[in-house]
Parts: C-alpha cells; structure tokens; sequence
C-alpha cells in the first residue's frame, strides 16, 4: 500500500499559533490535521493547496469561500470556526482555516466499526443534521451545503450524557443565490448527491434534504438509496453519472431490517419516500418538515411504495429465525418457568384439550425498566417458531373517535390471518389503564374492546403477551384468569447474564489485554441491561477523550465506580414484593 505523503510534519509550526500533533486525512485539494494551539487547546486545521482549488472556491474578492462562510456560522450542529490564514512552505501558497476540535469520529467510522441497531439513534442523528441544515437554509443569506454524507458528519463524544451529531467540511457549500456555474462535484460522492445538481448543477436546499435522506436510508439498510459500484468508474466521470441517473429510474428498494433495526416501523419508509423523491416538488419543501415527519407530527403517505405492499395494519409483523431462549445467557430459571408453564402448552396443545384444558390467552411480563422484557418476548416468539408482531401506544393512537378501537380490532384480525402469531404490547398499562382512571368515554372503551378480543383469542392460535413497568396501573380485567393471568418477573440481569452482555458488547471494540468478565459482573450486580450498555459506551468515550488506543480494565473499573445503578434497590424491592403476591 502506497503510504501518504503529507505536506505538514509532526511538530510543524503554523503562523507561530498552532503545531502539529497528527495528520488526519487527505483530500483532493486540502489536508486535516489535528492541531494544538498557544492555549494548549486542541483544534482542527485545514490546510488548502491554492493551485488545486477549484475556481468556484472563492468568492468575488478573492477570498476562500468556505471559510468565508464558517466564519459567520454558529449552531450546535455545526463545526465551529476558529481562525484562518496563509502560509508559504516550500515555495508553495497555501490557506489555512481552523475550528474546534471535536472529540470523537464520523459517522461513516461509526458505521464501519459498528452498524446502528435502534431507530432511536438513527432519530437522533438525523434530527441534529436536519437542525443544521434547517438554520444553513434560513439564514439571511441562505447556504446549500452540497454534501451531506457520512463523512461530512461528526458525532462529537464530549459529554458523557449525549452524542452530539455536527456537520462538517463546507468545500462545496454555495450561497443559494449563487449560479449554478458555481456548482461543483468534482470529488463528490454521487450516491447522495440529488439527481438534479448532478444533471443541471441546481442546488438548493432540497437537495440537500435529499442527501440527508440518502444518510437516513444508508443508516438503516447498510448502503446508500439505488446504490452502484461507481469505483472503477471514477476515471470516467460522465460514465459515473450516466449509471447512478438510470439506477434512480427504478423504483426504491427498502430490504427488510426488521432483525436489524430495534422499533422499526412502516412509517420509516414513508419519510425514506418523500425525502428522495427525484422531483423537488414532491420532496419536503425544508428541513423543519423533515423533523415534523421524523417527530410524528405530520403524517407522510409516500408514492415510491406500491400500495399492495402496504399492511393495513398499524404495525407489519415478521417471522423471526433466531436462536431463541438459547440467545439469552443466565435466567435459567425464568426460561424454564416460560418453557414449562406456556411454550410446552402451545407445542401439545391436543394434550391439553384430552384433559379440558383451553390454550393459554397471554402472559404478563413486568420489572424495571432496562431489563431486557422486548428481548424476552422476541426469543420467545423465536423459540416457539411464531410470527411476532411488537405493538406500542403510538401505533393504535387516532385523533378520531373509535379509531383506536378499530386499530385494536383491525390487529388482532391480523394476528389470527397470520396465526401461530405473538401479539406483544409493549407498555400495556399505557393501552389498557384502569378504566375507573379513565379520562373520558373512549378510553374505556379501548380497554372493553382489548377485553373483547382477548377472550378465547388462544384458540385462534393467537398468544398475547404485555409487558410493563407499573404493573398496579393496568386494569384487573385484563390479567384476570383467562386473559393475561400468568405473570413473569424480568429481573436485573443475573451474574451470566451480565458476564455474556460485557463480551456481546465489548467484542467489536478496540480492547486491551486482561480484561476480566467475571470481575466486570460481580461489579455490576443490580445493573439492569441498559446500564451494562451505558457503562461500556461510557468507557468508550473516556478511552477517546483520553486519546488512549484501547478500552482497559482500569477504564471499565473507573467507569463502573462513577456509574450507579439507574435503579435503586428501594425500587427493586418494590417489584420483589409484587412478585411475591403473584
């Protein structure tokens, strides 16, 4: 492999304010280096080639326009400027423009070292970038940025409470107003590029929605919308374009990620339709649309999905091919008390009939909150070898009268078309609260309508399953016997459980040597799940923050030390004794 030839060495000083530390990465016509200045702050230079500059960098005096444009620049998504200037080294001219240095990596690191598994995350970062574009786009003066990709988006890792998402690098962003022979996309990565700036160079800010959307849909399905193999063809610009214009006229493809992808809905591609749509007057007309949709508050009906591909269901269910209990490490005791007392029951269900014996209806599963009562309820449908379909509040609310009752009643008549299925409400006590509590007529009518289909639905070949973290809120209708009468307590992790989640989350991150598993769970007793997953993010950061190459054992132990439990044992207490009345 040919190594790199930078144009700055380690130590190097700039304009008497800032010396090198590392080389970052090379462009086609700038390098980054990560920088330390006379206030011993670490910050991230640019350094540009003025003979590679393309003519369009610069602005009408003359000046670097990407800078420029940073400079009157400031939003909590977006790179912060520092500084600028000049330097002559080795007979050549270069400019130089600095910002904040950002503790962390890009997107595209994140994705190649480890693919994002919850729609929340993917919420998150595409919220923060739509944030950014959506002041770029109304400022006075508005700014097309042009090349929103997973390279151009930094997750910064500083606060130990929440990853921030930044965009980054403006050399191709443009004034709106600005003709479209300024447009540039040399160098661009073309599969998120909007088809109209690569035929016509007309950018605007619904192009740019446009990438966004191509991130969204490369962080949901492992690659860019219409994706093509352009890399032998990169000596060919016009043949590169030709190919990418003629994948768009096929229709878009989602592939399923329904194992992939934690609380992944049909909604998702809704939004994925309209933000890259090829016409701009189909797309979102701006970025606050873009997060209306993304936030639920307007409703999206996308053309790119054909409508006999459409459930009429509010949620779509799937048949999962999974490892079962036998991906749950520890909990032997729950998972035979589960085996025993209803998959045994489902599997022989002519036994059960010889001894007058009706099928089960459903099952209870409560705890704290963290615990892992989704994951539980997804292996159990794996090791009965059901359809599983996860239903929360959000997917049977209607703004009209009976509309949640005919959501209900329209789900479980799924369920039983698609039987032997697993009907799982997730936050049962949000759907079905005692109706004495009922803030109106309709709310007691959702539970009546639950009820009423939860009578003999086992016979349907239908097992329901609730779970919640306030079990004393639901009504004692729908746990009464013949409905959901069999209750099962998740507990925190115990000790194999919490040994297994440390390796499961810990193997595909840089480590140390020496790292001791059974130390890290007798540590953590009472953490439930969410807390193991926070502590080894944590550790991560700090392992960043403190420009270490590996997590240690000395990092995990101090983050542990600093880290309680989300739960308290008073709370755990609590839902001992209510496992004890059961």
């Amino acid at each position: 492999m040919n190594e790199i030839k930078q144009i700055l060495q380690k130590n190097f000083l700039i304009d008497d304010k800032y010396t090198v530390k590392f080389f970052i990465k090379k462009g086609s016509s700038a390098e980054t280096y990560r920088v330390k200045g006379k206030d011993d702050k670490l910050y991230f230079l640019k350094l540009f080639n003025y003979t590679l500059l393309h003519h369009s960098a610069f602005d009408a005096a003359g000046n670097l326009l990407e800078t420029e444009l940073l400079k009157n620049i400031r939003h909590p998504n977006i790179v912060s400027y520092k500084d600028s200037g000049e330097l002559i080294h080795e007979n050549r001219k270069y400019v130089f423009s600095v910002s904040d240095f950002i503790v962390g990596e890009t997107l595209a690191q994140q994705m190649a070292r480890k693919p994002v598994s919850l729609w929340y995350d993917v919420k998150q970062f595409m919220l923060h970038v739509l944030q950014g574009l959506d002041y770029l786009h109304n400022l006075q003066h508005p700014v097309i940025h042009n090349a929103i990709t997973p390279e151009n988006i930094m997750l910064d890792l500083s606060d130990n409470d929440f990853t921030q998402a930044k965009i980054i690098d403006f050399g191709y962003a443009r004034l709106f107003h600005q003709s479209v022979k300024v447009y540039n996309r040399e160098g661009l990565n073309l599969n998120y590029v909007a088809s109209e700036c690569i035929s016509a160079g007309a950018f605007s800010p619904q192009s740019d929605l446009f990438s966004a959307g191509a991130v969204m849909y490369h962080l949901l399905f492992g690659m860019p919308p219409w994706y093509s193999d352009i890399s032998k063809f990169r000596s060919e610009r016009e043949n590169t374009e030709k190919i990418i214009l003629e994948a768009r006229e096929k229709p878009l493809a989602f592939p399923n990620v329904a194992d992939r992808i934690v609380d992944f809905d049909d909604s998702i591609l809704d939004i994925l339709g309209k933000a890259l749509q090829q016409n701009t007057e189909n797309r979102f007309q701006s970025a606050q649309q873009f997060i209306q949709a993304l936030n639920g508050e307007m409703e999206i009906v996308s053309v790119n999905i054909p409508a006999k591909e459409r459930e009429n269901s509010p949620v779509k269910p799937t048949q999962k091919k999974g490892k079962g209990f036998a991906a749950i490490a520890g909990m032997q005791q729950l998972k035979d008390r589960l085996k025993n007392d209803v998959i045994d029951v489902i599997e022989n269900p002519e036994e059960y009939k010889r001894h007058n014996l009706g099928l089960p209806n459903g099952m209870l599963l409560y705890g704290p909150p963290g615990c892992g009562k989704t994951f539980f309820a997804e292996r159990f449908a794996e090791e009965a070898g059901y359809y599983f379909i996860k239903v929360v509040s959000s997917d049977i609310a209607s703004i009209y009268i009976h509309g949640t009752q005919e959501k209900i009643g329209k789900l479980f008549k799924e369920a039983r078309e698609k039987a032997p299925t697993i009907l799982y409400f997730d936050e049962l006590d949000a759907m079905t609260p005692k109706r004495e509590h009922a803030h109106n007529q309709s709310q007691s009518g959702e539970v009546n309508e639950f009820l009423s289909q939860l009578d003999n639905i086992g016979e349907s070949g239908v097992f329901v399953i609730g779970s919640t973290n306030k079990p004393n809120l639901i009504d004692e209708a729908v746990l009464r016997a013949g409905r959901l009468e069999k209750w099962f307590y998740i507990p925190p992790p115990d000790f194999e459980a919490r040994k297994a989640m440390f390796e499961l989350y810990l193997k595909d991150r840089p480590l140390d040597f020496g790292i001791d598993y059974e130390r890290l769970a007798t540590l953590t007793e009472n953490y439930v799940s969410s807390d193991i997953k926070l502590l080894i993010d944590e550790a991560s950061r700090k392992t960043i923050r403190d420009k270490a190459k590996r997590i240690s054992m000395e990092t995990l132990e101090f983050i542990i030390k600093n880290q309680k439990p989300t739960i308290s044992l008073t709370e755990l207490n609590k839902y001992e004794e209510i496992r004890k009345e059961t």
